[in-house]
C-alpha cells in the first residue's frame, strides 16, 4: 500500500484558539519599525520619520519624476525590454509587474530584478514596487521551483485563519528571497454566482466575514515577510458571470447590497491595515448609473473605499489593457489614453499596464500635459506619489525588508523548502471535502476493475500510486469551455468495461463528459478540482470529493480520502449545499 514517507493523517486541525483569540483582539497592528540601510539617494532611514523623509523625497522630483511614480508597467519577454528601461532610466518609473511570461526561468528574473532596480536607484534613489500575482492555487505566476499550494478554496474549506496566515507566510518568503516586494493578493471576492468561474477556486467562501477574516490572516502572512500585500478586486468580482479580461461585467447590486456583502472583506481588511487594493473593471449602474467600471468611478474609488470605508494605502488599477476597461472606452469613443488619465481622475493612485507604451506615447504625454495645466490634477497625483513614497519608505524601515538586489544562491535556499511542501500538504488534505460518500472508500483490493479518466497529468500519475493497477483513459480534449463528441463516445465505451470509474471532473468539457455515463451499470466516483460548481447536479454519481488545488499535495489528498486512509473534516465553505448532497 502507497505511503506518504513522512506525511501523514493522524491529525489535522492545528490548534486555532489562541490565533482567533488575537485575531479578533486585533493581532494585525503593524510591527515595530526597525532601522535599514536604504536607497533614497543616501538619506538616513534609520532615524528620520517616514513623513520627513516622504516629504523631503516629494521636495525634490520633477513633474516627469513625480507623473512616473504612478505607472506600474509590465514587459514583454523575459529580461527586461529596452523600452521597459527606458521608462525608469528617463521616466522615473513606479513600479513594475512581473507576469508569467516574465518568471519562467527563476535565475532570469533575479537578474532583471537587479537591473531594473539598479536602473531605479541611479536615477533618483527611489526603488520599484516589483510585483506579480502569486494568490496561491491556480494563480501562480512565478513558476519555476516556487511552492504550488491549494489555495484560498481550500483554505476556506479547512476553516483555519492559521492556514491563510501560513499560507501568506510562505508564499512571501519566496517572494522576499527574489526580490519581489509586492502581492497581488489576498483575493477576497466572494464566490457568490458558480458561473463566476473567473474568480471560482481563488476566493475563500462566499461567506463576507470569512472571506474577511481569511483575508486579513494572509496578508499578515506576507507583512511578516516585507511583502506589502493588496486586497482585490474592488469592489467584488465574485458575483459576475462575465470574465473582466475580456468583457465589461455589469452587476444589479445596489450600493446597499454591496455593503452587506462585498464590501465586508474588503472593510475588515482595511480595519486591519492593508497597504493597497486593486480596482476591478466592472459595472454597477444602480451605483453609476453611467455603467462606469467602478476601476474608473470617483463614485467607487473616493466616495466609496476613500471616504466610507476609510482606506489610506494605495489604489492600483487592473490591468487597463483587460476588455473590461477597453469596452468601456470603445462604447464612450475615448481613446486609450484619455482610459488611463480617467483612472487618475477617479482616484487610483498607480495605473496598470500590461505592455510597456512607447517612452512618448500618447498615454505618457496625455497625463504628464494635465500634471503641467491642471492645478487640481496635480495635486491629486502629488498625494497619490506621496501615499507611493510612503508605502515604499515604510516597506525598507521593515525589519525584514525585501532586498532590492535579490541573490539567486539564496533564493534557491528558501522556494520550494521542505517546511513549505509539509505546511501546503497539511493545508490541503485539511481542505478536502466530501461531497457525497455513498460509494467510499473505493477498495483496490478483490478484483475491483478501476478506470481512471480525466485530462490532468497529475490526476493520473497521482491515482495511479493509489491505484497501481488501474487502467488510464485521457479524453481528447482539453478545452476547459466545451466537450467534443469523440470523447462523449469513447468515454462510455471504454468505461463499460470496468466496475468502477475514478473520474477527474475540472470544467464544463469534462462535466459534460462523465455525464454520458449516467445510466450505466457502473459505480462513478468524481474527484472535483478547482471550482466544485460543475458537480452540483452529478446527483446520481457514488461519491464526490472536492480539492480545490491542482498540485500533487491536493490529488493526494483527494485520493487518500477515496481510498479511505483518513475522513475528511473540510467542509464546502459555499452556501450550495441544499445543491450539492453536502453531508456532515
Amino acid at each position: 500500500m502507497f505511503r506518504f514517507s513522512h506525511r501523514t493523517f493522524g491529525a489535522f486541525l492545528i490548534p486555532a484558539t489562541s490565533f482567533l483569540l488575537l485575531l479578533t483582539f486585533g493581532l494585525f497592528i503593524a510591527t515595530p519599525i526597525l532601522a535599514q540601510e536604504a536607497p533614497f539617494g543616501g538619506l538616513n532611514l534609520h532615524d528620520e520619520p517616514v513623513e520627513d523623509i516622504v516629504e523631503r523625497i516629494l521636495s525634490q522630483l520633477s513633474s516627469e519624476e513625480m507623473v512616473g511614480q504612478v505607472f506600474l508597467l509590465g514587459w514583454q519577454g523575459e529580461g527586461p525590454s529596452d523600452t521597459i528601461m527606458d521608462w525608469i532610466r528617463r521616466r522615473n518609473l513606479g513600479g513594475v509587474k512581473i507576469f508569467g511570461w516574465n518568471a519562467d526561468h527563476i535565475p532570469t528574473l533575479v537578474n532583471s530584478i537587479r537591473t531594473m532596480q539598479a536602473a531605479a536607484l541611479g536615477r533618483n534613489g527611489i526603488p520599484l514596487f516589483t510585483a506579480t500575482d502569486q494568490e496561491g492555487g491556480w494563480v501562480r505566476h512565478v513558476r519555476g521551483n516556487t511552492a504550488i499550494t491549494p489555495g484560498n478554496m481550500a483554505i476556506g474549506a479547512g476553516g483555519l485563519p492559521q492556514d491563510a496566515y501560513l499560507s501568506g507566510y510562505h508564499i512571501g518568503k519566496e517572494l522576499n528571497a527574489l526580490g519581489i516586494n509586492m502581492n497581488f493578493a489576498p483575493t477576497v471576492d466572494l464566490y457568490t454566482n458558480p458561473e463566476a468561474v473567473v474568480i471560482g477556486p481563488r476566493a475563500f467562501s462566499d461567506d463576507p466575514v470569512q472571506a474577511g477574516i481569511l483575508g486579513a490572516a494572509f496578508a499578515r502572512g506576507l507583512a511578516d515577510t516585507g511583502v506589502l500585500a493588496t486586497g482585490k478586486h474592488f469592489p467584488g468580482h465574485g458575483n459576475a458571470d462575465g470574465d473582466s479580461h475580456g468583457v465589461l461585467p455589469v452587476l444589479s447590486e445596489t450600493l446597499e447590497e454591496l455593503r452587506e456583502r462585498e464590501l465586508v472583506p474588503f472593510r475588515i481588511m482595511i480595519r486591519e491595515g492593508v497597504p493597497a487594493m486593486m480596482s476591478a473593471h466592472l459595472a454597477f449602474p444602480a451605483i453609476d448609473p453611467g455603467g462606469t467600471p467602478a476601476s474608473l468611478s470617483s463614485r467607487f474609488q473616493r466616495d466609496i473605499l476613500r471616504d466610507e470605508l476609510g482606506f489610506e494605502g494605495i489604489i492600483i488599477t487592473d490591468d487597463l489593457y483587460m476588455g473590461g476597461a477597453t469596452v468601456y472606452q470603445a462604447r464612450t469613443g475615448r481613446s486609450f489614453a484619455e482610459i488611463c488619465l480617467e483612472a487618475l481622475i477617479a482616484g487610483n493612485d498607480m495605473i496598470m499596464l500590461s505592455r510597456t507604451p512607447a517612452i512618448n506615447d500618447a498615454i505618457w504625454r496625455v497625463v504628464h500635459n494635465r500634471y503641467l495645466s491642471d492645478p487640481e490634477f496635480a495635486e491629486t497625483i502629488r498625494n497619490s506619489v506621496r501615499r507611493i513614497l510612503r508605502a515604499k519608505v515604510t516597506m525598507l524601515k521593515a525589519d525584514n525588508p525585501v532586498p532590492v538586489f535579490p541573490d539567486i544562491a539564496e533564493a534557491n535556499k528558501v522556494l520550494g523548502n521542505e517546511d513549505g511542501r509539509e505546511f501546503f500538504f497539511q493545508s490541503a488534505a485539511r481542505g478536502v471535502t466530501v461531497l457525497r460518500n455513498g460509494a467510499l472508500p473505493i477498495d483496490p483490493a478483490n478484483g475491483n476493475r478501476i478506470l481512471l479518466v480525466g485530462n490532468n497529468p497529475r490526476f493520473f500519475s497521482v491515482g495511479r500510486r493509489f491505484y497501481p493497477n488501474a487502467a488510464e483513459l485521457r479524453l481528447n480534449n482539453i478545452n476547459p469551455a466545451f466537450s467534443t463528441a469523440a470523447d462523449r463516445e469513447m468515454v462510455p465505451r471504454i468505461a463499460s468495461n470496468y466496475d468502477t470509474v475514478i473520474f477527474n471532473v475540472s470544467s464544463l468539457n469534462t462535466f459534460e463528459v462523465v455525464s454520458q455515463l449516467r445510466d450505466m451499470d457502473l459505480e462513478v466516483v468524481v474527484l472535483s478540482v478547482l471550482s466544485p460548481s460543475r458537480v452540483r447536479d452529478l446527483d446520481w454519481v457514488g461519491a464526490k470529493v472536492a480539492v480545490y488545488g491542482w498540485g500533487n499535495e491536493s490529488f493526494e489528498s483527494g485520493f487518500a480520502v477515496l481510498r479511505g486512509d483518513f475522513t475528511s473534516a473540510g467542509t464546502l465553505p459555499l452556501n450550495w449545499q441544499e445543491n450539492l448532497d453536502q453531508l456532515d
